[in-house]
């Protein structure tokens, strides 16, 4: 007999246990529609990634100072308010599953990305391999990090590029819930085409949604063949309550 059929909701023991494994809930996403979406708008959102428990387990990691490299208080840079733990190796378990797994998805994209654009090189399959490049050039600092912003807090527009070699796609994942935990604070996305006026998107993600979107440069088809479009990203300011984002970068820093 098929449980569903019952429409009754499941004990949270048991649906613990038929959850799909996370590795298991990447590889089932549909990834044609998903790198059909990358590369109409440098973006594309994955909902529920995660479950509640999942997001509190990884909020929770943000009080253990021991799992971090290093704290960086946004308004002492420049960068915004609010603030973020770079996470030191080795990576929390679901943040290194998270991250491989990931990257072994993404990596056609990114490859075809690199050849449009006319760039040297291409980025190998398995994303230890990539890592080893990076250290190899004096990138060997962790950059997956965990994002806390509060009322009034807000992250400026940047890209995260940390060296020569750089992964041309992150992933951003909420770990709070709109409205129930915090207001306001959404993540906002520019895309700044040749000679056009830049693009906003503003994303409004779920709780557990992850967002797939370009680091620095993406390929954009035109009457002459394919152009290069920058794009930033950052968040918006927060009304109330607290905030908190799992970024999973696939290049380390120097």
């Amino acid at each position: 007999m098929r449980v569903s059929s019952l429409h009754t909701p499941l004990p949270n023991d048991l649906a613990a246990a038929i959850q799909p494994s996370l590795l298991e809930r990447i590889d089932h996403l549909p990834w044609p529609s998903l790198e059909q979406r990358l590369d109409q708008d440098g973006c594309a959102v994955v909902p529920r990634l995660l479950d509640a428990p999942e997001c509190q387990d990884l909020r929770a990691m943000y009080e253990q100072p021991g799992l971090f490299r290093a704290r960086v208080v946004m308004a002492r840079h420049g960068f915004g308010r609010g603030e973020y733990q770079y996470f030191d190796y080795p990576l929390p378990e679901p943040v290194q599953r998270l991250r491989s797994a990931l990257y072994a998805r993404l990596v056609p994209l990114a490859n075809r990305w690199q050849a449009r654009l006319g760039l040297p090189g291409r980025f190998p399959p398995a994303h230890p391999a990539f890592l080893q490049r990076c250290h190899d050039a004096g990138q060997q600092r962790p950059t997956p990090l965990l994002l806390q912003y509060g009322p009034g807090d807000y992250n400026c527009l940047h890209q995260d590029l940390y060296g020569e070699h750089v992964f041309p796609l992150q992933v951003a994942i909420l770990l709070s819930a709109p409205e129930l935990d915090f207001t306001g604070g959404e993540l906002v996305l520019t895309e700044q085409r040749p000679r056009m006026q830049s693009r906003p998107m503003v994303m409004r993600l779920e709780q557990g949604d992850a967002l797939i979107f370009a680091v620095h440069q993406r390929p954009m088809a035109g009457v002459r063949g394919d152009y290069r479009v920058n794009l930033r990203h950052g968040v918006s300011r927060l009304h109330s309550g607290q905030r908190h984002t799992l970024g999973v970068i696939f290049h380390d820093a120097q």
